[in-house]
């Protein structure tokens, strides 16, 4: 493993042969090999799966671990710095293709396919569908053999609504903390960072509320038709990802705790805030285009 030359941080850090890539392919082999045998039937995938997953986990564990000494000994340089920030904004960019992705396919649902059903030509095949957004009743919807369970849609009121002033909540404490740190108050960035990680746990447990209501209440499902199967790809996926930042937040705060970060040497946290305000601006492009238009 490099080291610091001449009590200096080295331009370019290169790390020592690791052990870890391979035990985390091996973690995800038998992850993705019991997802696969579970879903398919067979009762063992589930215990593949929990393997894989727990020994993947701890992998990353260790790994992390690692990366983490690594900086807080003073091996990562400027252009350490740089290299990561570049990374940041890439993989930040790839999500950004990613939910451009599912909001193309609303659109295009919308846009293109439904209205499509509707047209003269499939009038003699459907004479009684109606090409209308959002697809609420069998035979009123993409479906025209009338195969979709008549459902209700998804309202922004109340907990969308809800949902979008906990996210922007959130944003706002994760800024305070932000500028609490680089003016050195550690005391307060802690603070604030715990309560922005409470607001994304809050987040999630009502959007846990909002499926179990969409489902039992709604009879809004992922086999809704277009309708339920963008619904729930598009906020599940969000949701997904509100979990992932969550557990970056919570991670940067025990860090935090432990001194690490400095006012001037931080992108550890940076990444974190960078990445938590992308899914706090894709919601905001949920929240309008799935449950208001």
């Amino acid at each position: 493993m490099s080291s610091t030359t001449h009590g200096t941080t080295p331009h370019y850090f290169v790390p020592a042969p690791s052990r870890h890539p391979a035990l985390a392919a091996f973690g995800l082999f038998f992850l993705i090999l019991g997802a696969g045998q579970w879903i398919n039937g067979s009762d063992w995938g589930k215990y593949s799966l929990a393997f894989g997953l727990a020994w993947f986990l701890v992998v990353l564990y260790q790994w992390f671990s690692e990366a983490v000494g690594e900086s807080e000994g003073g091996q990562y340089g400027r252009k350490i710095d740089l290299s990561f920030r570049w990374s940041m904004s890439w993989f930040i960019f790839s999500e950004v293709m990613f939910f451009g992705a599912f909001f193309s396919a609303l659109w295009w649902a919308r846009a293109h396919s439904v209205p499509a059903l509707g047209n003269v030509e499939n009038a003699l095949l459907w004479p009684d569908f109606k090409a209308v957004w959002p697809s609420m009743a069998a035979g009123a919807t993409a479906s025209p053999a009338g195969i979709v369970e008549p459902f209700t849609t998804m309202t922004p009121f109340w907990l969308p609504t809800i949902n979008t002033a906990l996210l922007l909540s959130s944003g706002v404490t994760l800024t305070i903390a932000h500028h609490a740190l680089v003016a050195g108050n550690r005391a307060r960035t802690i603070a604030f960072m715990w309560l922005t990680v409470l607001l994304g746990v809050v987040f999630l447990i009502v959007q846990g509320y909002e499926y179990y209501h969409a489902y039992h209440e709604l009879n809004l499902k992922l086999t809704s038709g277009v309708y339920g199967s963008t619904f729930f790809m598009l906020t599940g996926f969000h949701g997904f990802h509100v979990f992932i930042g969550m557990l970056m937040l919570l991670f940067i705060t025990l860090r935090l705790q432990k001194g690490h970060f400095s006012a001037d040497r931080h992108f550890g946290f940076e990444g974190a805030a960078w990445y938590w305000h992308f899914v706090d601006v894709v919601w905001l492009g949920l929240y309008v285009l799935v449950y208001w238009l």
